[in-house]
């Protein structure tokens, strides 16, 4: 996050570099239209970048274009068929721009950009060895002491996505508060791409870790506003979310556009969107800053981006992971057991007893399950991670593992990194006042302070360790170590699995306050290493509950989850997420399948009774269930495994484990809200297979479209029931069908 006159990690360089890295040169003479196309055509680069004297700039790719208006406005198109096809709006406000800047409660947006001096050189190489940059200079018409230099780069193998940067520099003798900053702004009006509808008539994808059960993937509408937080701590509800993917995207049948942070960092800034009372959708990425400049000083915002695709959130979601990779963030590789269908002890809550545990075995081989996991209520105090005596006293935790060892299963264990109780507040999960840890205790300097010097907050009203302080980190070697080695689990359930808040411990002598909060991903990353050198077939899992993952750890898991879903739909369309952004062979446990129908009964009390598997195997997932068995009384009635369960529950992991669709491909060819009905498609060992779902309560009749065949003659076979279909031609791969919930398809080439 920037910190008065320095650029964000891991931009932070010296004053002095910074400002002259951000200067042009002295000698730069102006710009016309036959200059700009000659630099353009420096080097083997196929963009082609056009330059007036008096705007705009036109950047130009074989796919997309980026026209900085001379409003200062970034409008970026699709190419496709002869067509530019656009969302952008950038006539909507008379001289409107991307960025702005709020001092002293005014804010400032009226720069007047100088295009007779624009630059135009060879790109940076963030993103590959070809690509072309724009560096063009502004000054502000009510506030004269500031300039802004934008800089714009896009690159030839990331055609659809221009990243951009703005650096605000003090040129004159007094001080200069910056309060705010909000760049990469866009006015979004649908009726662009298709003239029938509204301005604000599309879909959405929201990255934020914003509530629990709050859905990602959203339709606009007239009143719509989303705040869309990033790597804050939220505390609109008990869990006290807070992380998050720091993408929005918007999507039209013809068209859609992304935008979002291009840091590999964490960054603490929100993506607000709303709809404006002239029915447009307004989306920006704005900052919060406390910045002082004095003069001669710069502030530089982030590195951003804008992308344009056709199709749905999967698209730019795949182009901001392949973005990152590119800058030099791995992701971690799936295990062999990332892939297997897992029980989890949660069915029996808290209160769990070890003769439930040992007690479900049976049930599990005659399932063909193979792994499992031991839930909450373990423990005696999170942050110290010891068993509970009256459950587990002496050795009997690590007999419950050789049990489960000596039946063939793999058992994994639940905690929750970074957190721990320090005597304030209440557990969530069973009501009592939280202790005070023994970690706490004997190493109290390691707590994150908040700016009053209190332990801060972190999820579920407990503090937290700061993971940047070194002797935190090697603690959690230690507790990986024990939990592993020691006590011979097979991997981790890392649950509530979110960010921290900024650390003000004066003790830690952090450089910032968000220190804290850029190295989260470091203690996710000595779990996930610790583990893989004790047992390489291991499992790694982060569960952000209810909301999409964070970009601190996002690379330091081989098992995503779609995160208690509500639902069905959010079980699919968080896998497609997690495909997008972890690659499309990714292992993603579509969680319990009893949350695939989700009900609140009078008290509150959630009610997880669902049992739509083909919303797991069909779109990927990796199947998982919590059911208890035997009989342990009417708490339980709901999970409880009755015989007439487990005839089906039987039939679906036994297909699961015969198609292992999860360790196929992913092809994304279906446009999420605009082809009916929705549909999911997955390439394996030579053959094709679909998902089709029905809108909720609503059968479904008509024609499919089997995308994706190669040429010539397919069989088509419902594999849920092993029914013949018929078959299908490539050349037009139409088949008329009806189903009323869903329809799982094999198409194999004759």
């Amino acid at each position: 996050m920037p910190q008065a006159v320095v650029s964000p990690r891991p931009c932070s360089y010296p004053l002095v570099a910074l400002c002259l890295a951000l200067l042009f040169s002295a000698a730069l003479v102006g710009c016309n239209q036959q200059r700009s196309d000659r630099a353009s055509e420096q080097g083997n680069s196929v963009i082609r970048v056009t330059v007036t004297s008096a705007g705009p700039i036109t950047i130009k790719t074989p796919s997309a274009e980026f026209q900085l208006t001379t409003a200062g406005y970034l409008q970026a198109s699709l190419l496709q068929d002869g067509q530019a096809l656009t969302l952008d709006d950038a006539q909507a406000d008379s001289g409107g721009g991307a960025d702005s800047v709020v001092s002293a409660a005014k804010e400032i947006s009226d720069f007047v950009l100088d295009f007779a001096n624009a630059r135009v050189t060879s790109a940076s190489g963030r993103l590959g060895a070809q690509g072309k940059r724009v560096e063009i200079r502004g000054k502000s018409q009510s506030a004269p002491s500031l300039e802004k230099d934008l800089a714009i780069e896009v690159y030839d193998d990331l055609p659809n996505l221009a990243l951009t940067s703005t650096s605000y520099k003090n040129v004159g003798t007094g001080e200069i508060p910056i309060e705010r900053v909000v760049t990469q702004q866009h006015v979004l009006n649908a009726s662009l791409s298709d003239r029938n509808a509204a301005p604000f008539a599309m879909w959405s994808f929201h990255g934020s870790s914003e509530a629990w059960g709050k859905d990602d993937v959203m339709l606009i509408n007239d009143k719509f506003t989303r705040a869309n937080p990033m790597q804050a701590v939220m505390h609109n509800d008990e869990n006290q979310t807070g992380g998050g993917i720091p993408v929005v995207a918007f999507w039209t049948g013809a068209v859609g556009e992304a935008i979002g942070h291009a840091e590999t960092v964490p960054l603490p800034l929100s993506l607000p969107v709303r709809t404006r009372p002239d029915r447009r959708v307004n989306a920006e990425i704005t900052l919060e800053t406390d910045v002082r400049l004095q003069s001669g000083q710069v502030y530089t915002t982030p590195l951003t981006f804008v992308s344009v695709f056709h199709g749905d959130f999967y698209e730019p979601l795949s182009l901001y992971s392949k973005m990152l990779r590119v800058k030099g963030l791995s992701l971690a590789h799936p295990t062999d057991a990332d892939y297997q269908a897992n029980w989890c002890g949660w069915g029996y809550e808290m209160d769990f007893t070890p003769k439930q545990m040992l007690g479900t075995i049976p049930k599990l081989k005659e399932l063909g399950l193979k792994w499992a996991t031991l839930d909450a209520g373990w423990f005696k105090a999170r942050g110290d991670w010891e068993p509970r005596a009256d459950t587990f006293p002496d050795d009997s935790l690590q007999k419950v593992v050789k049990a489960y060892h000596d039946a063939g299963i793999h058992i994994t264990l639940w905690w929750i990194p970074l957190v721990v109780e320090d005597g304030h507040g209440k557990d969530i999960l069973n009501h009592r006042p939280y202790q005070l840890s023994t970690v706490v205790k004997e190493h109290p300097d390691w707590l994150i302070l908040d700016k009053d010097g209190k332990p801060a907050r972190a999820t579920a009203d407990l503090g937290a360790l700061c993971p940047a302080v070194p002797e935190v980190q090697q603690y959690y070697k230690q507790l990986t170590e024990r939990f592993i080695r020691d006590w011979d689990f097979d991997g981790h359930k890392l649950d509530f699995s979110y960010t921290v808040p900024a650390c003000y411990n004066p003790k830690h002598h952090h450089k910032s306050p968000n220190d804290s909060i850029q190295a989260v991903g470091d203690v996710y990353k000595i779990i996930l290493e610790t583990t893989r050198a004790l047992k390489p077939d291991s499992v790694t899992q982060a569960c952000p509950c209810g909301t999409p993952p964070s970009l601190a750890w996002l690379p330091y898991i081989d098992q995503a989850v779609t995160a208690d879903p509500v639902g069905s739909r959010q079980v699919r369309l968080r896998t497609k997420m997690y495909k997008a952004l972890l690659g499309p062979e990714a292992a993603v446990y579509g969680d319990h399948v009893e949350l695939t129908e989700v009900q609140l009964s009078n008290s509150l009390h959630e009610v997880d009774k669902g049992r739509d598997f083909a919303s797991e195997l069909g779109v990927g997932a990796v199947l998982g269930t919590k059911f208890t068995w035997p009989e342990y009384g009417p708490k339980f009635k709901i999970v409880e495994l009755t015989p007439e369960k487990q005839t089906h529950w039987k039939k679906w992991i036994d297909l699961y484990n015969a198609k292992m669709l999860s360790r196929g491909t992913f092809l994304n060819l279906y446009n999420y809200g605009y082809d009916a009905p929705e549909g999911y498609a997955i390439q394996k060992d030579g053959r094709m297979y679909y998902a089709f779902f029905a809108p909720k309560g609503k059968p479904w009749a008509g024609d499919i479209e089997l995308r994706g065949l190669k040429p010539g003659s397919h069989q088509v076979v419902d594999y849920e029931d092993g029914k013949s279909m018929g078959s299908v031609d490539a050349g037009n791969p139409k088949l008329k069908v009806s189903f009323a919930e869903h329809l799982l398809l094999e198409v194999s080439p004759l």
